[in-house]
């Protein structure tokens, strides 16, 4: 990555609150206008807004689908961006859902995600309508719903750098990220009415003291297998900064993945093993107890090339 360019805070550390937000662009040139001078004020609100609980460690990271960047930027674009598709079989499919533009705001407080994704909505008024939203929190010590630790395996420091921000391969868009968000639904009924040691085959961990269970233990079909990926030799890592979300009196309980890498390879390498299975067949066992409502891919560009995007026109 070009050591001059600022990246958005995708490398962030995790926070215990969070706003997920994914919206859809109106028709017209007002809305596209009204977004791309969006995009240069976005760095300076949430400084607004940061300010008022400066230990707060306010973010968020802004990205845009495909189509949108099409309309919104025209040439150049990201090279590996592209519409998110549909991956799986029938009864078990990683969905492709609308997203032109995501937000995902972090805090340690909800007051300052509120307040960010309140003012942002009035910034953007009628230019996009929001079709999904999610306000996720930190369970426990970092325990997602069904109750094992989640991003043990986040890569950290330099190396999260090296595996989610673009770099001389597309030298355009350096400083920038992929996205890939998905809204999980769990069976909590069918999932609790398991063993503790038949849930730590699903997930491929240990549940109390998180330790990756031995190569010869571990099945082959579980979640910790499927989603470790190599490539000559070396393995490949993205960063997750999913939360759990729900409303315990609707009996909704459920998981906000979200995943930053440098290439859109991974995520989808990750999603075809989950869900259609390696080989073909042996897909993931949390499958069979949770479903995926949403999917969407973003390209995050950094946080210089946002600014610049404002006097873009396609």
């Amino acid at each position: 990555m070009n050591p001059n360019i600022d990246p958005q805070p995708v490398c962030s550390p995790i926070t215990s609150s969070a706003i997920f937000m994914v919206a859809t662009l109106a028709p017209g040139n007002d809305a596209a206008r009204t977004v791309r001078k969006w995009c240069g004020d976005i760095a300076a609100l949430t400084r607004s807004v940061g300010k008022r609980v400066p230990d707060g460690n306010l973010t968020c990271v802004c990205g845009f689908g495909s189509t949108a960047w099409d309309g919104l930027f025209g040439n150049p674009r990201p090279a590996a961006l592209h519409p998110f598709q549909a991956v799986g079989v029938a009864g078990r499919m990683a969905v492709a859902t609308p997203g032109d533009v995501l937000l995902h705001i972090r805090a340690d407080r909800m007051d300052l995600c509120f307040e960010l994704a309140a003012q942002i909505m009035v910034a953007l008024g009628d230019a996009v309508t929001v079709v999904d939203e999610v306000q996720g929190f930190r369970n426990f010590d970092m325990r997602s719903i069904i109750g094992f630790v989640d991003g043990t395996e986040n890569p950290t420091g330099r190396k999260a750098v090296g595996f989610t921000i673009v770099g001389d391969e597309d030298p355009a868009f350096s400083g920038g990220s992929y996205v890939l968000v998905q809204k999980y639904l769990h069976n909590m009924t069918a999932w609790n009415a398991l063993s503790t040691e038949a849930q730590e085959r699903v997930i491929g961990r240990t549940k109390l003291s998180d330790i990756e269970l031995a190569d010869e233990v571990k099945p082959s079909n579980s979640h910790s297998a499927l989603t470790t990926l190599t490539e000559d030799g070396e393995e490949v890592k993205i960063l997750r900064d999913n939360m759990p979300f729900g409303r315990p009196g609707a009996g909704e309980f459920g998981t906000y993945f979200i995943g930053y890498a440098r290439s859109p390879q991974p995520l989808e390498r990750m999603l075809a093993n989950m869900f259609v299975g390696l080989p073909a067949g042996n897909y993931d066992r949390l499958l069979d107890f949770s479903t995926a409502v949403t999917g969407s891919l973003f390209f995050v560009p950094s946080a210089d090339l946002l600014e610049e995007l404002a006097e873009r026109e396609p």
